[in-house]
């Protein structure tokens, strides 16, 4: 069945889907505010009308409706007959208190560090360089998140986000069963790799990523009740990664780096490996060619969004395979998942 959206862009005439494009950020920056005031937490237990908004956030009554209005036409919200606003489906997921919350997402990819690097969009074309090399040429995307605890901690929130959903949709798509240990690299706070332990009863992890952010890991753990089956160690994956695993695990880590420092990560990996073990890409594979699909879409802007806030970019089958031989490895076949992702497995030559 169609993406009923897309049907009916294809249905407009081309100039105004043109300026649909165009305002965008209307909603990308409706969105992030409504998240930023928890509108949704206030919703949570009934509408509520614009004034009784406006008080608990402390915004103008008139000004808050506009914008209320504004994001009820794309469903986040609903605006009922008697004026009241409303949690959608949608909306629900802006809630902070829910399964899979998108709070943490929305604020980060709609927030001051995503929409400050998109602004050097042509510096990006016209360099090839991520928008922070501009002003420091010499820094790494991850390095600007140890200067700032609080935009680490978003960080993690964000990828923790749909972690649930991903790992399931791993554990589901990718027999794990032959495995009895494996390494998360860069495994932020360890959300996907507890997901997939809790599925796999018989295996034993170690959640491997910088040390303040594996001290974080470290209580996730604790919290999820693994201790006895899962660590959290600290540490450099361009200098050395725990060795002898069966498996190493890269979730939406490889996309963060150009070829250079990618095909570096993947010989440090290499180096860890037994000739057995099997190494595990899970991301978003960029289809042989664009159309105006979901799929295609999302991978494009991901692609993009690398460009411009890591340097790095979302890469196809075949450039997956290059990358892998290039670090000693074959690329064995790339696993479906149901969640965005795939799960590229490849095995030491």
């Amino acid at each position: 069945m169609p993406d009923e959206k897309i049907t009916q862009s294809a249905a407009l005439p081309p100039p105004v889907v043109l300026y649909q494009i165009g305002i965008g950020h209307y909603f990308s920056r409706a969105l992030y505010l409504a998240a930023s005031m928890g509108i949704a937490d206030l919703l949570r237990d009934e509408p509520r009308t614009h004034q009784e908004l406006a008080q608990a956030t402390e915004t103008d009554p008139h000004s808050i409706r506009r914008v209320m209005r504004l994001l009820a036409s794309v469903g986040v919200f609903e605006e009922q007959p008697d004026g009241q606003f409303a949690l959608t489906p949608v909306g629900q997921h802006l809630r902070s208190d829910v399964p899979v919350s998108m709070r943490a997402s929305v604020m980060l990819f709609t927030g001051p560090i995503v929409f400050d690097a998109w602004k050097e969009l042509e510096y990006c074309v016209r360099t090839g360089e991520p928008a922070f090399r501009k002003n420091s040429p010499d820094l790494d995307a991850f390095a600007a998140f140890a200067r700032d605890p609080e935009a680490a901690a978003r960080f993690d929130a964000a990828m923790a986000a749909m972690a649930p959903i991903t790992a399931a949709a791993v554990a589901a798509a990718y027999d794990f069963s032959a495995f009895r240990s494996v390494v998360d690299v860069g495994g932020g706070n360890g959300a996907i790799l507890i997901g997939i332990l809790n599925a796999n009863p018989q295996l034993k992890g170690i959640v491997f990523d910088q040390p303040p952010t594996a001290e974080r890991a470290k209580e996730k753990i604790a919290a999820a009740g693994i201790s006895t089956r899962c660590e959290a160690v600290g540490g450099d994956f361009f200098q050395e990664v725990p060795a002898g695993a069966d498996a190493y695990l890269l979730k939406h880590v490889i996309h963060d780096w150009n070829d250079e420092k990618a095909t570096a990560i993947l010989r440090c990996c290499h180096r860890a490996m037994d000739r057995g073990a099997k190494l595990l890409i899970v991301e978003g594979v960029y289809p042989p060619r664009i159309d105006g699909s979901m799929e295609s879409r999302g991978a494009a802007a991901n692609d993009v969004n690398m460009l411009v806030a890591t340097g790095g970019r979302q890469r196809s089958e075949a450039e997956f395979q290059s990358l892998l031989a290039g670090a000693g490895f074959k690329l064995n076949r790339i696993v479906p998942t149901q969640a965005r992702v795939s799960l590229i497995e490849g095995v030491p030559t």
